[in-house]
């Protein structure tokens, strides 16, 4: 690894996997990766795994490292209490401070959003929220960011006014390896049609849910569905019911969708069959670019 002083570190921390950036004045200088998510790590392991990943990075003097994600919650590293609806995703004077045993790094994290109302909370997202407003700039609409815990969020003047979360990613990940369907479903590849018919059915009749899911693994006893065609359908259904149920955040709305790609042209392809044509950005800048904007609210704190 090249010898280097970044001006300062950003850190995603989420529950799976570790990814910090070594950043200059003109941008990315280097980028590193671990598994050690916040899911497998107990309290006093963070800041060990943290200095594995960058310790190359770091040299005289103290680096700030700003941090989002799950690092951030109750069992992470340090707990950066939540900020309710409605307010700004990233704001001046609400970065969580973290006590570290290595002079070198400073470490501050990014607190996630909550909302009473219906109840639901986002970590990581707000940054991505505030990345995708820096890039977007005067947006008023909604950013929805598909993945595990899929985000709707109402953006107005510059804040978050609500959110709602919808568990998509989480159900076809124990759907499709852990119910009765798995055994129609082996392997990862992908029917177009297959996902187009599955969306269509469940955006019409959404409450047919739980039988349509079923038909998936009679079909493939019966018919010979392929697995690759079970697959779309399943995802299919699985976006179809969340576009029906947030109807209320993207009718009329101009949407932009925050993901990785093939996430986020699944999500824009049923979006576009009911007349709506989203824009996409790309997760990495936006986190980015959220992280940027966070360490320059806390450079205007501390003027």
């Amino acid at each position: 690894m090249p010898q280097m002083k970044p001006d300062w570190i950003a850190v995603d921390w989420g529950t799976s996997n570790l990814r910090a950036w070594a950043m200059g004045a003109d941008g990315v200088l280097a980028e590193a990766v671990s598994d050690d998510g916040m899911g497998k790590l107990a309290p006093d392991r963070f800041e060990p795994a943290l200095l594995r990943l960058i310790s190359g990075w770091l040299g005289a003097g103290q680096t700030p490292v700003i941090a989002c994600g799950m690092v951030g919650a109750r069992q992470g590293w340090h707990e950066a209490p939540y900020r309710a609806v409605p307010c700004l995703p990233v704001a001046s004077g609400a970065l969580e401070s973290v006590p570290t045993n290595d002079p070198r790094i400073a470490m501050r994290i990014v607190p996630g959003l909550a909302q009473t109302k219906p109840a639901d909370v986002m970590r990581g997202e707000e940054t991505q929220i505030a990345g995708a407003l820096s890039l977007l700039r005067d947006f008023d609409g909604v950013i929805c960011l598909p993945g595990t815990h899929s985000k709707w969020a109402h953006i107005s003047a510059g804040e978050v006014v609500s959110f709602q979360t919808y568990m998509t990613g989480e159900m076809f990940a124990l759907l499709s390896t852990q119910s009765v369907l798995r055994h129609g479903m082996a392997g990862g590849g992908w029917d177009q049609t297959a996902f187009d018919e599955g969306l269509s059915e469940a955006v019409s009749r959404p409450e047919k849910i739980a039988a349509r899911l079923f038909t998936l693994r009679a079909e493939g006893l019966l018919t010979g569905l392929t697995a690759d065609a079970a697959r779309a359908r399943l995802s299919g259904l699985l976006i179809g019911i969340e576009l029906a149920a947030a109807r209320p955040y993207w009718l009329g709305q101009d949407v932009v969708l925050v993901g990785a790609q093939s996430l986020t042209n699944s999500y824009a392809r049923a979006l576009a069959t009911q007349g709506l044509t989203a824009r996409t950005l790309d997760a990495t800048a936006c986190t980015l670019s959220g992280l940027a904007t966070a360490r320059g609210l806390l450079g205007k704190v501390s003027q």
